[in-house]
């Protein structure tokens, strides 16, 4: 069974929704919870050292905000609980047998992965254009001052597309290197990283397996690289978060060394 695509094709309504792997005996959280309105019981299927969490499909299961939430936080509490392997929104599969059969083809590839992921939460990074820090980049950047003192002295439609096709492409190659510094001071605090989607007018776009004992020194590092460096990049920070994005063999990679910028 894999975390980052349906189990199968099942009617929504029917089969089991899936929320996660974890390891046998993991204790579900007090207070029941999950998609559907109302949701359904939680239970585990399990399948020797492993199991999955799940409960019935609700008869109409869409990507909702209610649904998309308490997707998450069910994850986020089972986490609190032991290693989780996290299934992305809308995982149905037809019933028990067929789960404790995907269970039992994949279980020294679960066992790995929540092996990889205990003690660690996954944290995102995006770095975006400063698109606050004009003043900023005009002194920074000798093109972008030329085209703005032509604009000035020659106006017009083709020296304003210029001047913005400039002022995008510089602050987006700001965005980039800052980006790419930011990925240098954070590496060293993670297990691993792993490059997310592309993302439009995101210069970078990754995710950190951060012990959960180092995640406030990695959040501070963050922070106080966005307020040094507040005139070249945006910086999102996200988490802590499941660990969605380590949960596939590819993910056991240590963070590689970044060069440029």
């Amino acid at each position: 069974m894999r975390a980052d695509g349906p189990v199968t094709g099942q009617a929504a309504g029917t089969g089991l929704y899936v929320y996660a792997v974890v390891r046998a005996g993991t204790p579900l959280p007090g207070k029941s919870g999950g998609v559907g309105s109302p949701p359904a019981p939680l239970r585990t299927v399990a399948v020797g050292p492993v199991a999955a969490v799940v409960s019935a499909a609700p008869t109409q299961l869409r990507a909702r905000r209610r649904d998309l939430l308490a997707h998450q936080e069910l994850l986020t509490r089972l986490a609190d609980s032991g290693p989780v392997l996290p299934m992305r929104f809308g995982m149905v599969a037809p019933d028990d047998d067929a789960l404790r059969a995907q269970l039992t083809g994949a279980q020294a590839g679960h066992l790995a992965a929540l092996d990889r992921v205990a003690g660690h939460i996954e944290m995102n990074v995006k770095a975006l254009p400063a698109h606050g820090s004009l003043a900023a980049l005009v002194a920074g950047d000798a093109t972008v001052r030329r085209l703005r003192e032509e604009t000035r002295r020659r106006p017009g439609y083709e020296a304003n597309v210029r001047l913005g096709a400039a002022v995008a492409s510089a602050l987006a190659r700001r965005a980039g290197e800052a980006g790419r510094r930011a990925l240098r001071d954070l590496a060293p605090m993670a297990r691993a990283t792993a490059a997310g989607p592309e993302v439009p007018g995101c210069a970078l776009n990754v995710s950190f397996l951060v012990a959960r004992a180092d995640s406030d020194r990695f959040r501070a590092t963050a922070d106080r690289f966005a307020a040094a460096h507040r005139d070249h990049v945006e910086l999102r920070l996200a988490g802590p978060l499941p660990c969605y994005s380590f949960v596939g063999a590819a993910s056991t990679r240590p963070p590689a060394p970044v060069g440029g910028g």
